[in-house]
């Protein structure tokens, strides 16, 4: 793989330390900041939310910049929303800072996939995209457990003062590794971009997205209290099973992205039937703690298998002009079930059913993304069949 890539992965992992983080400082965050839980939950929401405005308004606003400038403004700014979280005085401070640091992160996603893709033979086009999202499962794997041991040692501030630095190094490096525009894109008219969401394909591959990640981030929002009070850990070894779930996410992530290259509608259809019956058992899993391990490694496994052949899944629909903005459209998406599922987890504590309650609730939502798989790739089929007979 071209050592771009590897440039593409830093900024990505930067941007995942600063998304996921919080998961594993929320009863910090409640703590110093005289906040319930759910309420801190809702850090994870507003990032989300921002990651979905700011997805498709920065997408279109860079569209005539080079790749490389769009991606070194969007790192400049995530930079700059990280130290404004660190010096944040009150939960409404921090919640507008993660706000800013969030718009960058879907036009991001999106841009730096079509420059990951462009720099490799098309039938590794899938491994690039998971090899730059890598950077997400390293930060879930590396930076999430080191992120909430500097916040339980030092105060979270100090968390968000290392992802500050984290993100002067990304812009260095993708300043001086990723090659400037080969040529110079010609973006196609809005209208021909904005045509590309009225695809039924497109929409249903943005609507799997949501629900996929909805169920997932109902867990992985409250991943910290259901290992304390359900699973019985301390908050010390909070750390330590956090890096067995950031293992899963980094091995599915590129398991899922060779599964795509290969045969892109099984592994659509197969990652999301893994990823129900992962949530499903994690139910009863989390009421133990080995229990506990074990589930957090295959929940991370079989959640960002289903990452590549989502995103892959869409840009292939999308095809042509309006790629970009899919491609962005799919990041908010993932975000958007991310938020959704924050919401979700935090009501179902909130409505008095515990947190043991919250996998099993929430595992209905990818089984409903799981039957719109079926239908997408039992339509895309029915349309392969109709076009060669109506060529002869």
């Amino acid at each position: 793989m071209p050592i771009a890539l590897y440039a593409l992965t830093v900024g990505a992992f930067g941007i995942g330390v600063t998304e996921f983080v919080i998961m594993g400082l929320l009863l910090q965050v409640s703590a110093d900041l005289g906040i319930s839980v759910p309420l801190a939950g809702l850090l994870m929401t507003g990032y989300a939310l921002g990651v979905f405005v700011g997805a498709p308004v920065l997408t279109i606003a860079t569209r005539t910049l080079p790749r490389k400038t769009t991606l070194l403004v969007l790192m400049a700014i995530f930079t700059l929303g990280n130290l404004a979280a660190a010096l944040s005085p009150s939960f409404g401070w921090l919640m507008a800072a993660r706000i800013v640091t969030a718009l960058a992160h879907g036009t991001f996603f999106g841009v730096g996939s079509l420059v990951a893709t462009s720099l490799v033979a098309p039938e590794r086009k899938a491994s690039a995209i998971a090899l730059m999202f890598t950077g997400l499962t390293l930060a879930t794997l590396l930076g999430v457990p080191f992120g909430s041991w500097l916040g339980l040692a030092f105060g979270w501030r100090s968390t968000f003062w290392a992802v500050t630095a984290i993100g002067l190094v990304a812009l260095v490096v993708l300043a001086v590794f990723v090659p400037a525009d080969r040529e110079r894109v010609v973006p196609g008219s809005l209208a021909e971009e904005f045509k590309v969401l009225a695809r039924p394909q497109v929409q249903l591959g943005l609507v799997m997205t949501v629900l996929g990640f909805g169920g997932i981030f109902a867990v992985f929002t409250f991943i910290q209290p259901i290992l304390v009070q359900l699973a019985g850990f301390s908050e010390a070894a909070v750390s330590p099973i956090l890096l067995v779930f950031g293992g899963g996410l980094v091995v599915g992530n590129l398991l899922g992205g060779r599964w795509a290259d290969r045969r892109l509608a099984p592994a659509l259809i197969g990652s999301i039937a893994l990823l129900t019956i992962a949530m499903f058992a994690s139910g009863f899993a989390f009421h133990s703690q080995i229990g506990a391990v074990i589930a957090a490694f295959v929940l991370g496994a079989a959640a960002f298998a289903t990452v590549a052949p989502l995103q892959m899944w869409v840009l292939q629909q999308a095809g042509g002009a309006g790629q970009g903005l899919a491609s962005s459209l799919n990041i908010a998406a993932f975000n958007l079930g991310n938020a959704f599922g924050a919401w979700l987890g935090g009501a179902v504590i909130t409505q008095g059913l515990g947190y043991g309650a919250i996998a099993p609730v929430a595992a209905v939502v990818p089984l409903l993304a799981l039957g719109l798989a079926v239908f997408a790739v039992s339509l895309e089929r029915r349309a392969t069949r109709i076009v060669p007979a109506c060529a002869t």
